[in-house]
């Protein structure tokens, strides 16, 4: 009970969150509120007009519009059927009014967040998205966000418009008669005791809710991606089966909080029954004893409903509010997550760059597993070549994104003609390093377009140029629509190979003085390698290459060739150099070439 009361709690706290953030919108945010309670106070005033009308007819030259100055019966009708002109027009005016600013102001909200968290998103570090899956991300920032519109589409005026009618309806009722005052107030605790009581219930079963989404987005998104190797493995029913799952639990958690929200409205029923017949008993009997203006017992009958009857949509009203602050922790949860990699630097990288790398004693581990480097020290003079071998999980790959400041290292610098990464931009540091790796991601769109996409606005001979260097012209040309070829999502129309290529032609079109190869060649065929290989003996000229590779044979030209076993470099040399030590390089050249 204590770990719901926490949770539910725990709605007002994200409340308390979304309006410091969106303080930027304060005026919008009273301006639309204002106009929600003036709305809801033209609203409940017929009711009032009803009573001072039966006033009238009942009492005509001794009724209270005759105080005003207005002797006639026929002259009081007149007035009261005016200012009823005049009340429907403002009531309409200001629905209009709040509709427009409340809807407006979901529309910019909504985008902001969503923007927002994106920013920050892709500020985050590596760790970050290696940790969570990219579904629930997505349904933060896109099923989350909408939640939290459809609430301040309705919701919030719903609420707002709630409590004026309790305290003008209960001002009226105070000065009329204090006593049916009372009584007709009598259920209201009962109300609200009810209506957070049922928030209390409902708050964790949203925030299941909420998470149940996620996970089916993600089931959506793995399945969709993967689609191939479902297809391959004749695995369709068995996935079909898991998503089947995966909807049931969101449709079940679902089920619980609309039981719980279902139960509001007929519970609450009764104990505004109780306060209606209180009002409309006793107010008779003292309408008929004379203690009470006959006008003045109409005008209590009509407003005990305009009093309690609103109070019924409080469960609808929770029900958006509960849903809507489930996600909005989460959207305010992802723009709270700490980023570790800052980029405070504003010292861009001395031009021109000449491309020297340097790893000082660096030492890096991940905190998940505890698996990454130690102690590591190279030094790649400008426009040589490094290769970095070793076995799955010896580190290679760490050194890759410690460069790159995907993540910063422990203990050690790294330096880029003799400046520590640390101390310029992260735009100026990756805009001097060319990735390829072994996982080529092309966006949906044109070849065009993914050629250009480290290049804005590079010109269609720069392109061609860039292609021809990573010897993809050749196919790119035989196709029908050329460089307005679309690659289709993640580049499936196109073959490995064909992507490997285009992914190399990206990275050269971008010209940078460091070029790092992830192991760039070891799911593609021969020709392709060989291909490879070709364009990196042309574009290795005047540039440092990074180069991450399994088969030996690509890197038998690099400058330094450094062997990486258990998070260590154990051995360091050329090709010739490492053979002629004839340890661990020349076992594993061995192994690859069939030497004995």
């Amino acid at each position: 009970m204590t770990q719901h009361f926490t949770k539910a709690t725990s709605s007002f706290a994200a409340l308390g969150r979304l309006l410091r953030y969106a303080r930027g919108y304060r005026r919008q945010i009273i301006a639309a509120t204002a106009c929600s309670i003036i709305n809801k106070l033209f609203d409940i005033a017929p009711e009032i007009l009803i009573g001072i009308a039966i006033d009238v007819v009942v009492n005509k030259e001794e009724s209270f519009v005759a105080g005003l100055g207005f002797e006639t019966a026929q002259e009081q009708i007149t007035i009261l059927a005016v200012l009823t002109f005049f009340i429907w027009a403002g009531e309409s005016l200001f629905e209009y009014l709040f509709q427009v600013l409340w809807r407006n102001l979901a529309q910019r909200l909504q985008s902001d967040l969503r923007q927002d968290a994106y920013e920050h998103a892709q500020r985050l570090d590596m760790s970050f998205f290696e940790a969570r899956s990219s579904g629930q991300l997505v349904a933060t920032m896109n099923d989350d966000v909408n939640q939290l519109e459809r609430f301040l589409d309705g919701g919030a005026n719903a609420m707002i418009q709630v409590l004026v009618t309790v305290v003008a309806v209960g001002a009226v009722f105070f000065v009329l008669s204090p006593l049916i005052a009372l009584l007709a107030f009598t259920p209201i605790p009962l109300i609200v005791w009810g209506a957070f009581y049922f928030q209390r219930k409902a708050g964790p079963l949203y925030a299941d809710v909420r998470e149940k989404v996620g996970d089916l987005s993600s089931r959506l998104a793995n399945n969709l991606g993967g689609i191939a190797t479902i297809k391959s493995f004749t695995a369709e029913q068995r996935e079909a089966e898991r998503l089947k799952a995966s909807s049931e639990a969101y449709v079940e958690a679902n089920r619980q909080a609309i039981r719980i929200s279902s139960a509001f409205i007929p519970v609450i029923r009764m104990a505004i029954l109780a306060g209606f017949l209180a009002t409309f008993t006793v107010g008779g009997m003292m309408a008929l004893e004379g203690t009470l203006n006959v006008g003045a017992y109409g005008v209590l009958v009509f407003l005990t409903q305009r009093l309690l009857w609103p109070l019924t949509g409080l469960a609808e009203v929770i029900d958006l509010f509960e849903r809507a602050m489930a996600s909005t922790r989460r959207i305010l949860d992802l723009l709270a997550e700490p980023v570790h990699v800052r980029d405070e630097a504003d010292t861009p990288l001395p031009e021109p760059v000449r491309g020297s790398v340097k790893f000082n004693n660096v030492s890096f581990h991940y905190p998940s597993s505890g698996a990454g480097i130690t102690g590591i020290s190279l030094d790649v003079p400008a426009g040589n070549t490094l290769a970095l071998v070793g076995a799955t999980g010896s580190g290679k790959s760490t050194l890759i994104k410690l460069l790159l400041r995907f993540y910063d290292p422990t203990e050690g610098t790294i330096q880029i003609d003799d400046k520590p990464i640390q101390s310029v931009s992260l735009k100026s540091l990756r805009n001097a390093i060319g990735l390829v790796s072994q996982d080529v991601y092309l966006f949906e769109g044109t070849i065009r377009d993914n050629l250009a996409y480290g290049r804005p606005g590079a010109s269609d001979e720069d392109i061609i140029d860039a292609a021809r260097t990573a010897e993809a012209w050749s196919f790119i040309e035989a196709l029908p629509n050329g460089l307005d070829t679309e690659v289709g999502e993640r580049g499936v129309r196109l073959s490995g190979g064909q992507r490997q290529r285009l992914s190399l032609a990206r990275a050269l079109l971008k010209n940078p003085p460091i070029l790092v190869l992830d192991e760039a060649t070891s799911a593609v065929d021969n020709e392709t390698e060989a291909a490879i290989q070709r364009s990196l003996k042309r574009i290795g000229h005047n540039r440092t290459v990074i180069m991450i590779a399994h088969r030996l044979s690509t890197i038998v030209d690099a400058d330094t060739i450094a062997v990486v076993e258990n998070g260590k470099v154990v051995e360091k040399g050329s090709h010739q150099t490492l053979l002629d030590k004839n340890g661990a390089y020349a076992a594993q050249w061995r192994g690859q070439t069939g030497q004995a």
